[in-house]
């Protein structure tokens, strides 16, 4: 099922909140700051942040609460400053010169002006999540940017590290990414004012839904190819970092393996190395094990689903995790190795 039907049930709020998005972005009466605040919405992305703001609200009342009230759709618009303002930053520090199939800011303006950007955009987002005046909902979302801070921070420290254990590493993919999935289910319902074992449950519906989506993301990093990533791929490895299915592979490769494995990693930028990963990673358990990992969180979230009642909100979270395994199961079809 594509994105677009399983959006179907917030169609109209989606679109409600995509002008607000451009509204807020291009607010700016600076022509520079507009023109680069401009540049962050001619590729959208999938907006799967908003939509789960949406949907979770939606889920969680069973859709009796018809109407999208103004404060939802600002939380929305605020979740997917943060998340491109987190990319802006992501940019930087990985030295990516292209994001979904255009050239990244850095690569425009350079890292000085997308660092400042991409704390302008924060502003942004707060400026809206304040105007909301409801502390249950900034507390939320304030503590998982502040997560966020500090998984991005220790993942950083950790470039490099071929002995990171892959506990230490998944805890990193759920402060990093897996929070901001959990805040944007989380400051739904609150906005909503369900009862705690509703919020509770989609609050650990995002938290494991993020956790299988950064898997995923891993996982293409490698095998992807630069049309369908919108990004030159191997970015991962060539700024050092250890993802879980390098861990993966490094565990299941044979000590001499191994040691080319580390050798090919310490190079990082060397083409010949990015391609040799890749068909080493494809021709080892490591694809299939990091895959059923991917579904063991996709699993989890959709059981924390059973807590709602039936509904088409529902039925859409549910289709965007199955959406997730379906990513998963059309790996191997997506892997073109030299």
């Amino acid at each position: 099922m594509s994105l677009e039907e399983i959006y179907q049930p917030i169609a109209d709020d989606l679109k409600t909140m995509e002008s607000f998005l451009e509204s807020s972005v291009k607010e700016s009466k600076n022509r520079s700051i507009l023109e680069m605040s401009n540049s962050l919405l001619e590729s959208p992305g999938k907006r799967i942040r908003p939509a789960l703001v949406l949907l979770s609200e939606k889920a969680a009342s069973a859709g009796r609460n018809k109407s999208c009230n103004q404060v939802l759709i600002k939380i929305a618009a605020a979740i997917e400053l943060i998340h491109m303002a987190s990319l802006i930053h992501d940019d930087v520090l990985d030295k990516a010169m292209m994001r979904r199939g255009i050239a990244s800011t850095n690569a425009r303006w350079g890292d000085d002006v997308s660092i400042v950007l991409g704390d302008y955009i924060y502003s942004k987002a707060f400026e809206l999540i304040g105007k909301c005046k409801n502390t249950d909902v900034f507390e939320c979302i304030s503590e998982a940017i502040y997560v966020m801070g500090e998984g991005e921070l220790t993942h950083v420290c950790q470039r490099g590290n071929f002995d990171l254990s892959k506990d230490s590493y998944m805890l990193i993919v759920q402060k990093k990414t897996a929070t901001l999935f959990a805040a944007c289910c989380h400051a739904g319902t609150i906005i909503g004012n369900h009862n705690r074992n509703v919020q509770t449950a989609l609050k650990e519906f995002g938290l494991n839904f993020g956790m299988a989506f950064q898997i995923i993301d891993d996982c293409k990093d490698i095998i992807g190819e630069e049309k369908t990533l919108g990004k030159q791929p191997g970015q991962d490895v060539i700024a050092g970092d250890i993802t879980l299915p390098l861990l993966t592979l490094l565990g299941v490769a044979s000590r001499p393996q191994r040691e080319e494995l580390k050798n090919m990693l310490r190079k990082r930028t060397d083409p010949g190395s990015l391609k040799q990963i890749r068909t080493m990673f494809v021709n080892s358990d490591a694809v299939d094990l990091t895959k059923q990992a991917a579904v063991s969180y996709i699993d989890r979230a959709k059981h924390r689903l059973n807590e709602l009642e039936n509904s088409d909100y529902k039925r859409s979270l549910n289709s965007l995790a199955e959406n997730l395994k379906s990513q998963i199961s059309n790996l191997k079809s997506q892997i073109q190795v030299p």
